[in-house]
């Protein structure tokens, strides 16, 4: 009995360890991944010129506001996957030098498909606001999009910068920007193509010449990615241009 008694402890005890060394393993390999992202590019983002006239404001630790002058429109922005949020600063105050207030939303471990439902409570505490926007780039897009399809009456449109809807917002009458760079070799253009058919048959397609995916954020070169033609600020303020465009069209 003593030999039987013993031979099992040793199983229990080799088991727990390999259950140890599983969690550790798989622990380890979480932290790798979630810390394995691009950082906002600070110095080109100190650079980027924009106007005075924009006030920001931090709601939370995850959400800042760039608050132009008596804006009538706002748009809440998702970032791309594993991308710093702050990347996307520069964007931000471009759309908000045309009058737009633009909100920013930090992602959980910068993967928007953690919390599709950043938007939600933000558009109560801009009561002045008339026409909200959605959109985002790459995995925040079409997280964005996840989330207005199920808030389709809060929102006057969706912008899609490199990224698909994959949620069906055929049947709506949103105004929806899509814009890609040329050089996009990132996103999915199969994807895209299919997905073309989730969306309003009257959206607008932009291609921006000499775009690439990282263009739309300053975060540095993003793997696999075309070469741009252009500079990442002329890209934003082509971007920027295109957005205003879009939410004026509706004043």
């Amino acid at each position: 009995m003593n030999n039987f008694a013993n031979k099992r402890k040793r199983r229990i005890i080799r088991w727990l360890v390999s259950v140890i060394v599983i969690i550790a393993v798989i622990t380890g390999a979480g932290a790798i991944y979630v810390n394995d992202y691009y950082r906002a590019d600070s110095n080109a983002i100190t650079t980027f010129a924009t106007s005075n006239t924009v006030f920001t404001e931090t709601l939370d630790k995850r959400t800042v506001v760039y608050a132009p002058e008596k804006a009538k429109t706002g748009f809440v922005f998702y970032p791309g996957g594993k991308v710093e949020y702050t990347a996307y600063e520069p964007l931000m105050k471009a759309c908000a030098d045309k009058g737009i207030l633009c909100v920013l939303i930090e992602m959980p471990f910068n993967l928007a498909v953690l919390d599709m439902n950043a938007a939600e409570g933000i558009m109560s505490r801009y009561p002045e606001i008339e026409n909200w926007y959605i959109g985002g780039h790459s995995l925040g897009g079409s997280m964005a999009a996840s989330y207005l399809s199920k808030n389709v009456d809060e929102f006057e449109g969706l912008i899609l910068l490199g990224s698909y809807s994959t949620a069906d917002l055929s049947g709506t009458d949103l105004d929806v920007l899509s814009i890609y760079g040329s050089e996009d070799k990132v996103m999915n253009y199969e994807k895209y193509t299919n997905n073309k058919t989730n969306l309003p048959k009257d959206f607008t397609e932009v291609v921006i010449n000499g775009g690439c995916h990282a263009g739309f954020g300053m975060y540095g070169a993003q793997d696999g990615d075309g070469i741009p033609i252009i500079s990442n600020e002329e890209q934003i303020r082509l971007t920027a241009e295109k957005i205003s465009e879009l939410v004026n069209s509706v004043l």
